[in-house]
């Protein structure tokens, strides 16, 4: 992942997480028959706040072709320490 210009994945949250936090251009190709599909609402949610461009099987050709991928946010980076030091608390452990 580090040499690629663009990382085409499936929408799971660890897939989109990491390739972003690597700051790479992300597709995310939605698997339409996933019930519930928790895989397209993150996708939306990180297409809507600008992080990456999300399709189907069938338009992944066309996305590609009309994608502009100096448009995308930069992710912002996450503080895994803030969640520990909370955790601490609550466990009794500070």
């Amino acid at each position: 992942m580090r040499k690629a210009d663009l990382v085409i994945s499936h929408a799971g949250a660890g897939s989109c997480l990491e390739t972003l936090e690597a700051r790479k251009p992300l597709i995310v190709v939605i698997n339409e028959k996933l019930m519930s599909n928790h895989q397209l609402e993150l996708a939306k949610q990180l297409h809507k706040d600008g992080h990456l461009y999300y399709c189907t099987c069938s338009s992944l050709g066309n996305t590609l072709k009309t994608l502009d991928l100096s448009s995308l946010n930069v992710f912002p980076p996450g503080h895994p320490e803030i969640f520990a030091d909370f955790l601490n608390k609550v466990v009794g452990l500070r």
